[in-house]
Protein backbone atom coordinates (compact mmCIF):
# COMPACT_ATOMS: atom_id res chain seq x y z
CA UNK A 1 0.00 0.00 0.00
CA UNK A 2 1.09 3.50 -0.69
CA UNK A 3 -0.46 6.66 0.53
CA UNK A 4 0.11 10.23 -0.48
CA UNK A 5 -1.06 12.88 2.06
CA UNK A 6 -1.85 16.31 0.74
CA UNK A 7 -2.90 18.65 4.37
CA UNK A 8 -3.44 22.64 3.20
CA UNK A 9 -5.97 25.27 5.23
CA UNK A 10 -7.75 22.49 7.71
CA UNK A 11 -7.98 19.79 4.93
CA UNK A 12 -6.47 16.43 4.63
CA UNK A 13 -6.40 14.13 2.23
CA UNK A 14 -4.78 11.03 1.90
CA UNK A 15 -5.10 8.94 -1.14
CA UNK A 16 -4.61 5.23 -1.03
CA UNK A 17 -2.73 3.01 -3.17
CA UNK A 18 -2.98 -0.57 -3.09
CA UNK A 19 -4.73 -2.90 -0.47
CA UNK A 20 -5.87 -1.92 2.89
CA UNK A 21 -5.49 -5.25 5.04
CA UNK A 22 -4.40 -6.30 8.60
CA UNK A 23 -1.04 -5.65 7.62
CA UNK A 24 -1.31 -2.25 5.94
CA UNK A 25 -4.24 -0.91 8.11
CA UNK A 26 -1.87 -0.11 11.25
CA UNK A 27 0.31 2.40 8.47
CA UNK A 28 -2.93 4.11 7.95
CA UNK A 29 -4.08 4.74 11.08
CA UNK A 30 -0.66 6.26 12.20
CA UNK A 31 -0.71 8.05 9.33
CA UNK A 32 -4.07 9.65 10.49
CA UNK A 33 -2.80 10.23 14.22
CA UNK A 34 0.37 12.22 12.66
CA UNK A 35 -1.44 14.54 10.73
CA UNK A 36 -4.91 15.20 12.03
CA UNK A 37 -3.87 18.52 14.29
CA UNK A 38 -5.68 21.37 13.14
CA UNK A 39 -7.77 19.58 10.49
CA UNK A 40 -11.13 20.26 9.88
CA UNK A 41 -11.98 18.15 6.93
CA UNK A 42 -10.87 14.71 6.55
CA UNK A 43 -11.02 13.07 3.02
CA UNK A 44 -10.50 9.50 1.62
CA UNK A 45 -9.48 8.93 -1.89
CA UNK A 46 -9.29 5.77 -2.82
CA UNK A 47 -8.80 5.85 -6.74
CA UNK A 48 -6.21 3.29 -6.52
CA UNK A 49 -7.39 1.21 -3.82
CA UNK A 50 -8.39 -2.31 -5.12
CA UNK A 51 -9.26 -4.09 -1.90
CA UNK A 52 -10.40 -3.42 2.01
CA UNK A 53 -10.80 -6.17 4.47
CA UNK A 54 -12.73 -5.33 7.78
CA UNK A 55 -9.48 -3.79 9.49
CA UNK A 56 -9.34 -1.51 6.86
CA UNK A 57 -13.07 -0.37 7.56
CA UNK A 58 -12.30 -0.59 11.33
CA UNK A 59 -9.56 2.53 10.43
CA UNK A 60 -12.60 4.32 8.23
CA UNK A 61 -14.74 4.24 11.21
CA UNK A 62 -12.63 5.33 13.89
CA UNK A 63 -11.44 7.90 11.78
CA UNK A 64 -15.26 9.05 11.14
CA UNK A 65 -15.90 9.01 14.66
CA UNK A 66 -12.77 11.28 15.44
CA UNK A 67 -14.20 13.86 13.17
CA UNK A 68 -17.71 13.79 14.05
CA UNK A 69 -16.53 16.71 16.77
CA UNK A 70 -13.75 18.37 14.90
CA UNK A 71 -15.63 18.34 11.54
CA UNK A 72 -16.26 16.41 8.34
CA UNK A 73 -14.76 13.67 6.51
CA UNK A 74 -15.40 11.85 3.26
CA UNK A 75 -14.92 9.35 0.83
CA UNK A 76 -14.02 10.06 -2.69
CA UNK A 77 -13.29 8.21 -5.96
CA UNK A 78 -14.53 4.81 -4.84
CA UNK A 79 -14.01 2.04 -7.26
CA UNK A 80 -16.58 -0.64 -8.02
CA UNK A 81 -15.06 -3.81 -5.85
CA UNK A 82 -14.69 -1.35 -2.85
CA UNK A 83 -17.91 -0.03 -2.89
CA UNK A 84 -19.40 -3.55 -3.01
CA UNK A 85 -17.81 -4.20 0.48
CA UNK A 86 -19.21 -0.71 1.31
CA UNK A 87 -22.63 -1.65 0.18
CA UNK A 88 -22.66 -5.58 1.69
CA UNK A 89 -21.05 -4.00 4.98
CA UNK A 90 -23.83 -1.15 5.54
CA UNK A 91 -20.70 1.44 5.56
CA UNK A 92 -22.73 2.84 2.57
CA UNK A 93 -25.07 3.85 4.83
CA UNK A 94 -23.09 5.63 7.53
CA UNK A 95 -20.27 6.97 5.42
CA UNK A 96 -20.11 9.92 3.30
CA UNK A 97 -19.48 8.57 0.20
CA UNK A 98 -19.16 10.77 -2.75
Amino acid sequence: MKLKINKEDGKLTISIDGRLDTSTAPELENCINENIAGVKELIFDLKDLVYTASAGLRVFLKAKKNMNSRGEMKIVNTSEDVMEVFDLTGFAEIMNIE
